[in-house]
């Protein structure tokens, strides 16, 4: 399904989500790979799969399995248990979206993998959606080889792909507060933050990173780390990324707030 046009960011914001992701991504062009990283591909194009394997399979990644849409997506990531999952967004019968909520809402499983999401736009509905579900970030399937390299490493790391300020992009585009179990059981979880958690969360979804939130409460970044990754347990949250979504859908700031 396609989009219109006017639900992708316009080329400016294009531009700062290219430049983000190359910011957020030369830690880890640098860094040293990392052995035994298991991966999935679900896409319904073959070049698509093919290029990509080529790729991971160059630097050292094992690229334990492929699907063509959702429901193979589901059986080979059971069969195979990879710690990361390239997903397209778009494919015949099952979609991405519909595979990433599943994979991710398997009860039972250890540690499910980190699902990156693929599509052909910058930054739609789909997107937003894929990261409310837990997808860990996005990328684009003109990336190029060494950013898609390190985004799959960042991610098995444990790091979200977008940035919070991207994210917070995405948010104030689509992010509605509601009333559903979801939001209530959010709203119970953050009765159990102290009142300075709530604070860095909220600025958290305000996209600011590490270094400014010492800067604001005059702490090392050690002691925000440690404040940041209480509020993730406490919120039973896998990365930064869906902290930002949090605080919007529970209504702690709202769109346009500075």
């Amino acid at each position: 399904m396609m989009t219109h046009p006017d639900e992708t960011l316009s080329g400016g914001q294009r531009g700062d989500l290219r430049g983000d992701l190359r910011g957020d991504l030369q830690s880890e062009l640098r860094g040293d790979a990392q052995a035994d990283l298991r991966v999935v591909i679900a896409d319904d194009q073959v070049l698509v799969r093919t290029g990509f394997r080529m790729i991971l399979m160059s630097e050292g990644i094992d690229v334990v399995g492929e699907a063509a849409n959702g429901e193979e997506a589901l059986k080979v990531v059971r069969a195979t248990h990879p710690d990361v999952v390239l997903m397209d967004i778009r494919m015949p019968g099952m979609d991405g979206l519909e595979a990433t909520r599943r994979i991710l809402g398997w009860t039972g499983e250890a540690e499910p993998p980190r699902i990156i999401i693929l599509t052909t736009f910058d930054l739609d509905q789909y997107v937003y959606s894929a990261i409310t579900a837990g997808a860990s970030g996005f990328l684009l399937k003109d990336v190029s080889p060494e950013h898609l390299v390190a985004a799959v490493r960042m991610v098995r790391a444990g790091d979200a792909m977008l940035a919070p300020a991207i994210t917070r992009r995405l948010v104030e585009r689509f992010a509605v507060p509601t009333a559903n179990p979801r939001t209530e059981a959010l709203h119970k979880d953050l009765a159990t933050l102290t009142p300075r958690e709530r604070e860095v969360l909220g600025l958290l979804g305000r996209g600011l990173s590490n270094a400014e939130l010492a800067a604001r409460f005059h702490l090392s970044e050690a002691t925000v780390k440690t404040h940041v990754a209480r509020i993730l347990a406490k919120l039973n949250l896998r990365d930064r990324a869906q902290a930002v979504v949090v605080a919007y859908e529970t209504g702690l700031i709202k769109p346009g707030c500075a």
